[in-house]
């Protein structure tokens, strides 16, 4: 059997890579030494000021982003581009006083482009800060025309570009390989359940069966006159008898307890059911690829929210596509399908919209249904707004 991944692997793998982005930033670091030497013997102290305000700025953002992106984290489209104005920004302070070998500060500036933004966009930028240290020397009085930092920029850019998309491709396979391990760990729990309610809830109640019959045949034997009155040690094995009959009733109930939380259901292990479920029906999903940022007090609300989207989508939405969308304080689910539809009672035990609300109030949680942005049905199982907005300040804080 295939064992789920521990919190410690997670940990150990997410140190790991913690330590790739601050070992690239310092070997980067270096290519700074030229245009901190020009700053250095700027001919005023302003200008010596301003361009080491500028290489500090620009190493500090570099630094940022590839510390966080080997963290795990990307920030947003507007956010990524907010960072690269910003260290254009820098480059031009430090061109202002190195001249130009501060220009070495867009080989930077591509890079980053390439670690924070989409593809297309980083492309597209690469593009045209090769182009501006191609055509820029030929603009400036004083500036000798060379393709050697723009052929630089290029080289550096296609690295990180190919570099990314290692990484990426690494990161998928390890959340598809927690996926499936999640769903056979899953499955073998089912498996080990259900063998256990069968044989062994079968051999109790046998027992239960016939130890209740052990004591009706020596309650009821047969009465003749001059029969001697029974003995004590005959009715310590009634007193036996019925305890083993109260255990054995005490020891069928624990195990289908036991075996009820064994069937409990797992947020990752849904994920890879939903995921399979989809592909199987042919709908066009969108789901994360992993739960770590999903409080535990939440996990199982979102997991039985996560089967109750699923189903619906599955059964009633006649949707061919499909978005969950996985937060630290919500889960939603969109899908293009016919949207709310008039149906029969929901089924009850804890299936169906009202059971999913009773558990979600149960650990102070809402859930919400409306139209979808894809045009559909939208479930979300969130946290209420009041209680987000007090997490976010105290996160904050």
């Amino acid at each position: 059997m295939r064992q789920e991944p521990s919190d410690g692997q997670t940990g150990k793998r997410a140190a790991r890579r913690a330590w790739v982005g601050p070992v690239l930033a310092a070997i980067w670091m270096v290519f700074l030494a030229e245009p901190l030497s020009d700053v250095l013997a700027a001919p005023t102290v302003a200008l010596r000021v301003i361009g080491i305000a500028g290489l500090a700025a620009l190493a500090t953002l570099f630094a940022w982003s590839l510390v966080r992106y080997w963290a795990g984290g990307r920030p947003t489209p507007r956010a990524a581009a907010l960072l690269v104005i910003a260290e254009l920004v820098c480059v031009a302070l430090v061109v202002l006083a190195a001249g130009q070998s501060g220009l070495a500060g867009l080989v930077f500036a591509c890079v980053t482009a390439m670690i924070v933004a989409s593809v297309r966009a980083g492309l597209v930028a690469v593009a045209a800060f090769v182009l501006v240290l191609v055509v820029l020397p030929y603009a400036v009085p004083g500036w000798q025309p060379s393709n050697s930092l723009a052929l630089t920029a290029a080289l550096a850019s296609l690295a990180m570009f190919g570099l990314r998309r290692a990484t990426e491709r690494n990161r998928a396979l390890h959340r598809t390989q927690e996926e499936v391990a999640a769903l056979a760990a899953a499955q073998e729990r089912d498996r080990i359940a259900r063998d256990m309610h069968d044989i062994l809830g079968h051999s109790l109640t046998v027992v239960s069966v016939k130890a209740e019959l052990a004591g009706r045949l020596m309650h009821s034997g047969p009465e003749q006159d001059g029969a001697p009155e029974p003995t004590p040690e005959a009715g310590r094995a009634l007193n036996e008898v019925a305890e083993i009959q109260t255990l054995v009733r005490s020891t069928l109930a624990d195990m289908r307890g036991m075996v009820a939380g064994e069937r409990q259901v797992t947020l990752a292990g849904e994920l890879a059911a939903a995921r399979s479920a989809f592909d199987a029906a042919g709908i066009t999903a969108d789901l994360p690829g992993a739960v770590d940022e999903v409080a535990a007090e939440h996990r199982a609300v979102f997991a039985w929210a996560l089967r109750e989207g699923t189903t619906n989508v599955l059964r009633h939405a006649a949707a061919r596509r499909a978005a969950v969308t996985l937060t630290s304080h919500a889960l939603v689910i969109d899908d293009d399908g016919r949207g709310m539809r008039p149906r029969g009672p929901a089924s009850g035990g804890g299936n169906g919209l009202p059971g999913l609300t009773e558990r979600a109030r149960a650990v102070g949680l809402v859930v919400e249904t409306g139209p979808s942005p894809l045009g559909g049905l939208r479930l979300a199982v969130r946290v209420p707004d009041d209680e987000a907005a007090r997490r976010g300040e105290e996160d904050g804080a």
